[in-house]
């Protein structure tokens, strides 16, 4: 008994030598898959992050040019557009709203328009993300809060990193916004703020 006994443990263990390097293998096998997965997946948010900011600097360019022209001749010159003319009708339709709103605005009001775009072309991914995260809670707070935080970004502007915190943590500031609103000050003074008004960069429009 103690024989076969000894022969199972041996032939049990050569079974366990014999089939590891399979495991390994599969293991490696799944391994280099997912990288392969990873990395194609990181290639394609460097693509979509490449045309997103191609299309946000035609736009921009787009606006700079047109924009002294008549509504009319700017709902023209859209339609003609090369570019615009491979959008979807969805988007294509959400621009031709955007362009109506943008021509309504005073000339001030473009100009601004036109500042926070162009900041936004150069932000990084990240930034880009942490934007928009803080454009939608912006929306969610009442208009009065709404104004009170631009203010308050609008005097940041010129400040080092350093004293916006400063600013943020101090008794005033304090007194003046909640915690959840001071959460989403700092979030906005880590990104860099457009001329002119010193507004966060202007997030595209959905």
């Amino acid at each position: 008994m103690l024989g076969r006994a000894k022969i199972a443990v041996v032939a049990a263990a050569a079974l366990l030598f014999t089939a590891a390097p399979v495991f390994a293998q599969r293991i490696n096998a799944r391994q280099r898959r997912q990288q392969r997965l990873e990395r194609r997946q990181e290639r394609q948010e460097q693509k979509e992050a490449q045309k997103e900011q191609a299309a946000q600097s035609h736009a921009g360019d787009w606006l700079r040019r047109y924009k002294d022209l008549p509504p009319e001749q700017q709902q023209q010159a859209l339609e003609n557009d090369p570019e615009f003319k491979k959008l979807p009708p969805q988007r294509q339709e959400q621009l031709r709203r955007q362009l109506q709103r943008f021509s309504t605005l005073p000339k001030e009001q473009q100009e601004r328009r036109l500042n926070r775009m162009e900041t936004w072309e150069h932000l990084t991914p990240d930034q880009k993300e942490q934007a928009r995260l803080l454009y939608q809670q912006l929306r969610q707070l009442p208009p009065q809060r709404r104004q009170m935080f631009t203010t308050a970004i609008r005097g940041m502007r010129d400040l080092t990193p350093e004293q916006r915190d400063q600013l943020i943590n101090s008794d005033r500031y304090k007194s003046m916004f909640s915690d959840h609103e001071r959460d989403l000050l700092s979030g906005a003074a880590r990104l860099p703020l457009a001329p002119g008004d010193g507004a966060p960069p202007e997030t595209p429009e959905e």
